[in-house]
């Protein structure tokens, strides 16, 4: 017995996509019959919209999803507002609703943010109302929008509202100011809320560069599970190997708070860290990264090596690897502010509690003499050159009770010199090894 082949269905005419010819729900045909009228060539929206405006056509879920995709902005935008104006809105309708992305779209969701509600309304409508808002908002991408879902998401309130605020912040994460947002959700990560919670931490897991900001974050208490989420979210996050530029000493030794700095650092990232120092002949090896590695250049001042040497050995690294290249270390705000603290408790320490003196190696140049000026400027300190290659520098003419701080980050022939004028290095003393090993540690 031979089995019988329904035939195809024929295209409907146009008569056929008038709301009136569609199948009532549970019919087998009107999936078939939706099909054909979202694959239609014309589509006139101005009858489904008056049948929809007056209630006449009930707005089920698949009618909505295909009507809001064969829209044109106008008429996408005279669906929402008849969404937004509806009697008994519905939440179905809402991820379908206002799938176009554009300024009208958005302006009518604010105002309906806005706008006031009725006492009829009830004790939760308007929080359930602002709540199914506000991830259409946040889909939108207006960075204009931010403020509103950030205060939304970080004031005390309704959980409902301010997990709603969250989920409009994350559909449209890549357009918001990046700096305020990952503050945001770094306070965020810390909240009572356990989902609030764990949803910043998942969305500051997939900004740029998240490592660095989830590491600074896994320093903070927290509840044990979000701990637990963020340790996860960490695991996905490999560290990149880490070359540290060091200018390095005759024939090419390190000294050794730095060999132990990489050390630490290895075992902190659980990752490659090497060393290169320029006094050496050949450069280090480093295993190969798929997400390449990060150049960190551990010079003081802007001197001829930042200036000429890096460039040259960032080159003949970017071209066996992809490569990451931090400035060096003496423009880091947060080492400028270290060497300021430092001044300062030195000052206090004086008899005469006068300024501290920074001991450098000389600088030529432009650049040279306005670095010095603006670190002077933030230490409060007096910015002196000495000629480390000298047998035995001098420093001129300070008086013995004037602390005086070397600009030298390890072990060299000037603080070899005058050790018991001039102290330890900088990377011996805790303040800086701590900072060092905390802003390496964070890097990607």
């Amino acid at each position: 017995m031979k089995t019988r082949v329904p035939a195809p269905l024929d295209p409907p005419a146009s008569s056929d996509l008038r709301p009136a010819a569609l199948p009532p729900p549970g019919s087998v045909e009107r999936s078939p019959w939706l099909r054909r009228l979202r694959a239609s060539p014309v589509l006139d929206p101005d009858p489904w919209l008056r049948e929809l405006e007056s209630g006449a056509l009930e707005p089920h879920g698949d009618l909505i999803a295909v009507l809001a995709e064969r829209f044109e902005a106008a008429a996408a935008q005279r669906l929402l507002a008849w969404w937004l104006t509806a009697p008994e809105r519905r939440p179905e309708l809402a991820d379908g609703i206002a799938l176009r992305r554009d300024p009208h779209a958005a302006a009518l969701l604010r105002q309906a943010l806005d706008q006031p509600l009725p006492a009829a309304d009830g004790q939760g409508a308007p929080v359930e109302r602002q709540a199914l808002l506000l991830p259409l908002l946040g889909h939108q991408r207006d960075p204009a929008d931010f403020a509103r879902l950030r205060r939304l998401a970080l004031a005390p309130g309704p959980a409902r509202l301010r997990r709603a605020a969250l989920e409009g912040l994350a559909v449209g994460l890549s357009a918001w100011p990046r700096a305020p947002l990952r503050q945001a959700l770094r306070g965020l990560a810390g909240d009572l809320d356990p989902r609030l919670a764990e949803g910043a931490v998942d969305l500051l897991a997939r900004l740029p560069a998240a490592r660095g900001t989830l590491r600074q974050l896994a320093r903070e208490p927290l509840d044990p599970a979000v701990a637990s989420r963020l340790e996860r979210r960490l695991a996905r996050l490999p560290a990149a190997p880490l070359l540290l530029v060091v200018h390095g000493r005759a024939g090419g030794s390190i000294p050794g708070e730095l060999r132990a700095l990489a050390k630490e650092l290895e075992l902190r990232r659980d990752a490659p860290v090497r060393l290169q120092a320029l006094t050496a002949e050949r450069p280090p090896r480093l295993p190969a990264s798929p997400g390449g590695l990060t150049l960190v250049p551990l010079f003081l001042l802007p001197g001829g090596h930042v200036r000429r040497d890096l460039a040259a050995i960032a080159a003949a690294w970017l071209a066996c690897a992809p490569l990451r290249r931090l400035p060096f270390l003496g423009a880091w705000p947060a080492w400028q502010r270290a060497l300021a603290a430092e001044v300062a408790d030195l000052a206090a320490r004086s008899p005469d509690r006068e300024p501290a003196v920074l001991l450098h190696h000389p600088l030529e140049g432009p650049l040279g003499a306005r670095y010095l000026a603006h670190l002077s400027a933030v230490t409060g300190a007096a910015c002196r050159p000495a000629p480390y290659s000298a047998p035995h520098p001098e420093v001129p003419q300070l008086p013995m009770h004037q602390a005086v701080l070397p600009l030298a980050l390890a072990a060299n022939r000037l603080t070899d010199s005058l050790a018991e004028r001039l102290g330890p290095p900088l990377l011996q003393r805790p303040r800086f090894r701590d900072l060092l090993l905390q802003a390496l540690e964070d890097l990607p």
